[in-house]
């Protein structure tokens, strides 16, 4: 009997769920990854050549390898497993920086996804996003409505890139743009893919401020393409394990440096850390 063609998004499905595999993993057989896929060799190379042709992971004799700077950045799955409390910690001190109304941009960061479930709390909003996560969260609030910016649409991240996106956002003027970096070292933040820190810039240009969302494991990381360096944003907000010559270069560069102490079995407090002559100072 023949078997049943894959259709498109049946393919990029399939493609993420195998980078998300190799992530976890870090390395596995092509012949393995195939039976667990239950699709030939051949169609698992095919699969692989395409993930390998994006820098997404290695493929050689044999075997696929996670690439470290794209590992957790490229899977969604894995992605919104960690870090939990620091990202409902640092959600809730980004809440209370934000205006109660106004126009949004926020990037494809599972970073943003607990701010994103929660903007109810604080308001009414128009969010301009290129990630389908965080524009399904927002569309499931009551008083905000979500804008998901046309691209070229990757699987992998779920989320749009590109020059469409990039040109759409010259013609926005938002009131702040939240986001977050897949990798933070002496302030400067860095993705493993260009496009996406070619988004992550125009954001920062569409917008009147700025605010910056990391948990302290992306601190200490590399990745090829840096987008600006913290300099750029208003606010930063991190939790407390951000290292500590970290802390002080943040202290030095960012406008206002908001620190979350993540404790276990109780709500999360607030340890502001500096500011340094930035225009925006919280709610307006």
């Amino acid at each position: 009997m023949a078997r049943a063609r894959t259709t498109t998004a049946g393919l990029e499905e399939r493609r993420r769920a195998v980078l998300a595999r190799v992530a976890e993993k870090g390395e596995m057989g092509i012949a393995e990854l195939a039976e667990e896929f239950g699709v030939s060799v051949m169609t698992m190379h095919r699969d692989l050549d395409a993930l390998a042709s994006g820098a997404l992971l290695r493929k050689s004799r044999g075997r696929a390898a996670a690439v470290a700077a794209v590992t957790m950045e490229v899977a969604p799955e894995l992605r919104r497993r960690t870090r939990l409390a620091e990202k409902e910690a640092i959600a809730e001190a980004a809440l209370r920086e934000l205006p109660r109304r106004g126009v949004l941009l926020m990037d494809d960061s599972t970073t943003l996804f607990p701010l994103a479930r929660r903007l109810d709390e604080r308001g009414g909003y128009t969010v301009v996003t290129n990630s389908v996560g965080v524009a399904r969260l927002v569309a499931a609030t009551e008083h905000s409505q979500a804008i998901l910016l046309g691209g070229d649409y990757h699987g992998v991240f779920d989320s749009t890139t590109g020059p469409e996106v990039t040109r759409a956002l010259q013609r926005i003027r938002a009131d702040v743009a939240l986001m977050s970096a897949v990798a933070v070292t002496a302030g400067r933040l860095y993705h493993p893919i260009q496009g996406y820190a070619a988004v992550k810039e125009a954001m920062l240009d569409a917008a009147q401020a700025h605010l910056l969302l990391v948990d302290s494991s992306k601190f200490g990381r590399h990745a090829p393409f840096s987008h600006r360096d913290v300099s750029a944003y208003d606010v930063v907000i991190t939790d407390s394990g951000v290292p500590r010559d970290e802390e002080r270069t943040l202290r030095k560069l960012a406008g206002r440096l908001l620190l979350v102490e993540v404790g276990h079995g109780r709500t999360p407090s607030l340890s502001p850390a500096g500011s340094h002559g930035a225009s925006y100072r919280g709610p307006y």
